[in-house]
């Protein structure tokens, strides 16, 4: 199942790199992009936490949030957070409940082999709680990029 804009994005609890909760419904009045990556500390996906982190400023000045959110331990997290200095929430789903309440764990294609696994995903949740964006498959590389290109946001 994906999500298409309009749609009510699916609400979630998951625990940060520090074990504190972030549930998504206590965002409400806020727009939140919510970045599903399959492993904390892989080079695509410290591009990707890194590219989001040096765009925070210019994100966050536009009324946006970002939550990076992979099946991670939070322990696994920190070491990330800390390592790559990550500004922004990362959370923890084990379970893939949320990973794939989103349509981010599946099937995918990697290097011509069908496997189950995270799908690099990108969400823009709105003030409502809808969805506004959703784009999956996505490159870890100039991903962030493009997303700012998508919400009009080009420097």
């Amino acid at each position: 199942m994906r999500l298409e804009p309009g749609d009510d994005a699916p609400d979630f609890t998951l625990p940060d790199a520090d074990g504190r909760d972030v549930t998504l419904s206590d965002l409400r009045g806020h727009k939140v992009i919510v970045y599903f990556y399959p492993a904390a500390m892989t080079p695509g996906c410290t591009t990707q936490a890194c590219d989001f982190r040096d765009s925070l400023a210019s994100l966050s000045g536009a009324g946006y949030r970002v939550l990076g959110v992979s099946p991670d331990k939070p322990e696994k997290l920190a070491k990330f957070r800390n390592r790559d200095g990550v500004t922004f929430p990362l959370l923890s789903d084990v379970s893939k409940d949320t990973l794939t309440a989103y349509g981010a764990f599946g099937e995918k294609t990697m290097y011509g082999k069908k496997v189950t696994g995270v799908i690099r995903s990108t969400f823009v949740v709105g003030e409502d709680g809808r969805i506004e964006l959703a784009q999956y498959n996505v490159r870890a590389t100039g991903h962030v990029a493009k997303l700012r290109r998508d919400l009009g946001l080009d420097d």
